[in-house]
């Protein structure tokens, strides 16, 4: 929240919060409970081996997952900043630059200067970035505001076309719609419901048409107690896209905890049951009120207790980064040093075991099992594209598909990177090897593809882009 839209931002998210904290406060438990409740699933799971993080980023990647964190244009200037976010985080998401009002300021007239300044910057130092947000009911484009039903409805889609395109296969996830929920679980009043009904399935299968390889997630606040009826109204909704074959990736739950509003004590179970309707869920936004150590290690610890809770992003880094700048809610103070809260989220990425809980470890080499019948062997295909470059660097895409008639349950890629050429980060895959001929094979979750089925993995390099990685090829077993 930068700026004049800071003002706008906390004046709108205060008053909105305001009806909710009553009823949230009747399902939280204390926090001694939470921790206590977590504690029991810990005890259960597997130890962790290895050495632990140093750095939150480092921390959280022990077990598969991100740490991230919200940044604006203005902090590129900001040395303190940047060395904690470059220390510290591997995901990153724009505050305002990649808003709707920030990318489209006219009709038909994008801007992704500001957007582009905070993606070349994150990726540059080896980050992915989370893209926030397509389609909302505040910081819209100016000219929306003179268009209702079907004109607005080809407005929205042309929007969410025209940002994605510029961003197609470059970020990791999309926030395609914000805070379309009232606290009562019904659709919030707003421009684009009045649209009809429909309009967040409209959004989400534009989106998935405009770029078949990012994560596409629904966003909103005050979704964290279980037994709230607006969390039970997003519930419902994901539910449904689900059963019907609406492309939805990923729940992000925003995390901002307040004296109104903190950690519930069935935090877990509403992260797990999002989860079990076959969506990613991640903590997206948080931010504590005078940032409690006991409700940080227990957001976290929930999450690492949750197979398909994929990260958390702090909402800022310091407390005067943030847009609750008066209640020092983040991990870091003023002055860049680490609080106790740091401390306690550092110690409960540690706590989680090196594998994500639910899933198979990848090992060094091919499945010594016999697959399924319905897992024939033979190849499968790899084909690769630069996506972004910078002087130094630049940002490669490789697509895996099976080529075959049935189900594969696991792939390899190989390639040689020219000379000069090494990896700085990967995602969706594990890698063997920095530069020369390097292998990869699937993470815990993309590793099954039904017939023509396809995923994607990608990396940051440092060394020119200009020369394609050469000797690719992929097999299954």
């Amino acid at each position: 929240m930068e700026g004049s839209e800071q003002v706008n931002e906390i004046s709108v998210r205060v008053r909105r919060r305001t009806p909710g904290r009553g009823r949230l406060l009747a399902g939280v438990l204390t926090v001694a409970t939470v921790i206590a409740s977590l504690a029991v699933t810990t005890l259960a799971r597997a130890e962790p081996s290895g050495p632990p993080g140093t750095t939150l980023k480092a921390a959280a990647e022990r077990s598969g997952r991100y740490f991230g964190a919200a940044m604006g244009r203005d902090r590129l200037s900001d040395t303190g900043f940047l060395a904690i976010a470059n220390r510290e985080f591997d995901m990153m998401t724009a505050v305002n630059e990649m808003k709707p009002d920030a990318t489209q300021p006219n009709r038909g007239q994008f801007d992704f200067r500001a957007g582009d300044a905070i993606y070349n910057w994150a990726v540059q130092r080896g980050m992915r970035v989370r893209g926030h947000t397509l389609a909302w009911h505040a910081q819209q484009p100016r000219f929306w505001a003179t268009l209702s039903g079907g004109a607005l409805r080809t407005a929205m889609i042309d929007h969410i076309n025209g940002v994605m395109t510029h961003y197609r296969g470059k970020l990791a996830a999309w926030d395609v719609v914000n805070e379309a929920f009232a606290e009562n679980g019904s659709r919030r009043s707003s421009n684009l419901q009045s649209t009809g009904n429909d309009w967040i399935e409209v959004a989400f299968r534009t989106a998935r048409n405009a770029d078949p390889s990012v994560k596409l997630c629904y966003n909103d606040y005050n979704i964290e107690n279980w037994t709230y009826a607006k969390t039970q109204g997003v519930y419902n909704m994901i539910r449904d896209f689900k059963a019907r074959g609406v492309p939805i990736d990923c729940v992000g739950l925003q995390t901002h905890f307040t004296g109104g509003s903190s950690l519930p004590g069935n935090f877990q179970t509403t992260l797990s049951s999002f989860a079990a309707l076959g969506v990613d869920v991640a903590l997206t936004e948080a931010d504590v009120t005078n940032a409690s150590a006991s409700q940080y290690q227990g957001l976290t610890q929930a999450c690492m207790n949750v197979p398909r809770c994929i990260g958390i992003t702090t909402w800022g880094i310091r407390d005067s980064d943030s847009w609750r700048g008066n209640e020092n809610p983040l991990l870091f103070d003023r002055n860049s040093n680490p609080k106790a809260a740091y401390t306690s989220v550092l110690n409960a990425l540690n706590a989680a075991s090196t594998t994500v809980p639910g899933t198979t470890p990848s090992s060094p080499g091919p499945s010594s099992s016999t697959p399924p019948a319905s897992e024939p062997s033979g190849p499968c295909t790899a084909t690769y594209r630069m996506t972004n470059s910078w002087g130094g660097g630049f940002q490669g895409e490789v697509i895996v598909t099976n080529t075959g008639s049935g189900t594969r349950n696991g792939w390899t890629v190989t390639l040689t990177l020219p000379g000069g050429q090494t990896l700085v980060n990967v995602w969706n895959a594990v890698n063997t090897g920095t530069s020369g001929t390097v292998t990869f094979r699937n993470a815990a979750h993309n590793g099954s593809l039904g017939a023509n089925a396809s995923t994607s993995f990608g990396f940051v390099a440092n060394g020119s882009g200009g020369t394609a990685p050469g000797n690719l090829g992929c097999t299954s077993p």
